[in-house]
């Protein structure tokens, strides 16, 4: 008798009425486990039901990894740790936290092009979906493109909800380009709703002071990088570019091997 056979029909059905079939595809070691270590009931109980919330929760932070749009591979254990990038290691220990997630807090994270920006704000991305958030990364030029789109087919309310509604949204290299009328208005209503109702991470090649400049109205510009500023932590990085070491291990390894034979 196979440990599938100890499992009744009658078993089978109450499991599926109660949407708790997956239990089934563990359910015969754990059984075979509690004989032979003669595990009590109530022990053997909270077992299988903790397998089924592990698994519960590991599926509703995949679908939340998705709907947000983070990029599956940049989390933080993923980080190469002897990458030549130097920044404030303390900050970042305080942001994974999440501290500033549940104060309605702001993080702006500055550095030249590859040093590791957008990974890093990812990576908090990733930590907030375990821990239920609900997140949203976008790149900025694609945010303010999608509202300006969306007045033409009369779903800017709803696109605009998008942006407002999570608990945290990350917008990707900010301040890159000279924002239009329409896009500087959007740029300021989005960081005027979310001043101290939502968080926000904002990744930038340039300082917030820098990103005046870019606004069409100085007036709503300051408007938008006062509230902004005001609950924002500042991670600043600098050294080498680390997408370097984002190329695929095949391609590094070989690379090695090309300089050892030199």
């Amino acid at each position: 008798m196979t440990t599938t056979d100890v499992l009744s029909p009658d078993l089978k059905t109450v499991l599926r009425r109660l949407r708790l079939s997956p239990i089934l595809d563990t359910l015969p070691e754990r059984l075979l486990l509690a004989r032979q270590q003669k595990i009590p009931h109530q022990d053997f109980l909270l077992t299988v039901l903790s397998d089924e919330a592990a698994r519960r929760d590991s599926l509703a932070t995949t679908n939340r990894v998705q709907r947000a749009g983070l990029d599956p591979t940049l989390r933080l254990e993923n980080w190469d740790d002897t990458a030549r990038v130097t920044f404030d290691k303390a900050l970042l220990n305080e942001l994974v936290s999440l501290r500033f997630l549940e104060a309605h807090q702001n993080v702006v994270i500055v550095g030249q092009v590859g040093v590791g920006k957008t990974f890093l704000a990812h990576a908090l991305g990733h930590i907030a979906c375990r821990h239920a958030h609900s997140v949203l990364a976008v790149r900025a030029d694609r945010m303010l493109k999608t509202l300006k789109h969306a007045r033409l087919d009369n779903s800017y309310e709803a696109e605009f909800r998008r942006f407002i509604i999570v608990d945290l949204l990350l917008i990707d290299d900010f301040g890159l380009d000279d924002m239009d009328p329409v896009e500087s208005r959007d740029a300021y209503e989005i960081f005027f709703e979310r001043h101290r109702v939502g968080s926000m991470i904002v990744t930038s090649n340039r300082g917030p002071d820098e990103w005046l400049a870019t606004f069409t109205d100085p007036v709503r510009a300051q408007g938008a990088i006062d509230r902004f500023t005001s609950t924002a932590h500042e991670l600043v990085l600098e050294g080498e570019s680390y997408r370097q070491r984002l190329k695929p291990s095949a391609t590094r390894a070989q690379e090695a091997g090309h300089k050892k034979g030199r």
